[in-house]
């Protein structure tokens, strides 16, 4: 018999090589394509990624922590989320300290980063002009989503700001949604808890509206609640 995790990546690899081709949302192909094109001077070097961002992670995972979208020079350029831009560091420093990643940074696909016990995805999963996607494109994108729920079936969605947690709350047909806020809980009947983060963007760490010690205890929040 196949063991589930082997079963299980089996089935995600399909699935980012169906996201990595997707063309639903002709603005942000073209935006992302441009970006990749142009390029930002510091990267002038790099060949940039410029598809879209598939999830990555641990297969076994009872976290799943979703995001907004990959940002233009970090996912759209090293095509793994959160990968190469700010708001990782911060990220990917919070995990090593909880346990769920085995080093505290991420600059490229192959960095040797390894995720345990969670999966990283983003709600939309191209780079969108402004970090602003339109409601069509999060829906085209929301059923990437969905299938990597149903692989995953993990016990908490760890939503980093408000639009992901809508998001989260749509794929799980949540309504009314739940107030979105920092550490917040919600249950969903014979389903996953929903934990609100405050997104680690340089708006909210620069301004400390988002500390590292917050950011830590809603990372360890969810390892207690995934094991409950």
């Amino acid at each position: 018999m196949v063991p589930v995790s082997v079963r299980k990546r089996q089935a995600l690899e399909a699935l980012e090589a169906r996201i990595t081709t997707c063309r639903r949302c002709p603005r942000l192909v073209e935006w992302r394509e441009r970006v990749a094109r142009e390029k930002r001077a510091s990267f002038a070097g790099e060949e940039y990624w410029g598809r879209p961002v598939p999830g990555f992670g641990d297969p076994q995972a009872r976290v799943l922590v979703l995001g907004l979208a990959p940002a233009a020079h970090g996912g759209n350029r090293t095509g793994r989320v959160f990968t190469g831009d700010r708001s990782g560091d911060w990220l990917f420093a919070s995990m090593h300290r909880t346990g769920f990643a085995n080093q505290p940074e991420s600059y490229a696909r192959d960095d040797g980063l390894q995720l345990e016990g969670a999966f990283i995805a983003a709600a939309v999963r191209c780079a969108p002009p402004a970090n602003k996607p339109l409601p069509s494109e999060r829906d085209n994108c929301l059923p990437y989503a969905a299938e990597e729920l149903e692989l995953l079936e993990p016990a908490v969605i760890l939503c980093l700001g408000l639009f992901a947690w809508n998001a989260a709350c749509t794929l799980l047909g949540v309504r009314p949604r739940p107030r979105f806020g920092h550490a917040v809980e919600f249950r969903v009947d014979d389903g996953p808890v929903l934990l609100g983060c405050y997104h680690p963007s340089q708006q909210n760490t620069f301004t400390g509206k988002l500390t590292e010690p917050m950011t830590d205890a809603v990372f360890a929040r969810a390892r207690e609640l995934a094991t409950l």
